[in-house]
């Protein structure tokens, strides 16, 4: 599956224009990821942009991403990109056993994350950096329904320390801030 063929399946599954933009969003991390380690840009970044995709069919555990996981068996998707989306869900007992499977998860809810920080200043994701997105996490309040937990955990099973991927995230971002509507009229 290219990004073209994703991109269709996304569109087709999820109409919600934030869900859109944050499978861009994981796309761009899991391109950046990719680069640096080497790996397959292609693969790495469509695990991205489909690993939510069945979400609004199927929106509560163990359904997604379970179900779309079949959805894509029967599309001729790969079963190490099939294993890498289950495995971004906890509950769905398929280990992350593979960079990215691990790659995937550490960049889902940290992606949702920075997007939330980067809504609230006045030049979106131009100027953000990573000790302000670390320094959030610890309230609460804000952002509450992001996983802070999967966020330091994904950052450990990369072996990477958290302000560090976090920077590496948010340069990733940044490099699709207008796809996000991230992007103000000088750094658009």
């Amino acid at each position: 599956m290219d990004h073209e063929a994703a991109w269709q399946l996304l569109t087709e599954h999820t109409q919600s224009e934030s869900l859109r933009k944050h499978a861009l969003a994981v796309e761009a991390c899991m391109r950046a990821y990719a680069r640096k380690f080497g790996e397959d840009e292609e693969q790495w970044g469509v695990t991205g942009l489909i690993h939510d995709f069945d979400y609004e069919m199927y929106p509560n555990a163990p359904d997604h991403p379970l179900k779309g996981s079949e959805i894509l068996a029967h599309r001729g998707c790969s079963e190490t990109v099939r294993r890498a989306i289950l495995g971004h869900a906890n509950y769905s007992g398929v280990p992350r056993d593979t960079l990215l499977a691990k790659v995937l998860f550490a960049c889902d809810e940290l992606a949702g994350f920075i997007v939330a920080c980067a809504l609230v200043r006045p030049d979106r994701v131009a100027s953000l950096e990573a000790r302000s997105v670390v320094k959030r996490m610890k309230d609460k309040a804000f952002a509450r329904s992001v996983s802070r937990d999967d966020i330091r955990r994904g950052a450990e099973e990369l072996g990477i320390p958290l302000e560090e991927h976090v920077a590496f995230c948010i340069g990733a971002m940044r490099s699709v801030a207008g796809k996000l509507g991230l992007a103000t009229d000088h750094t658009s």
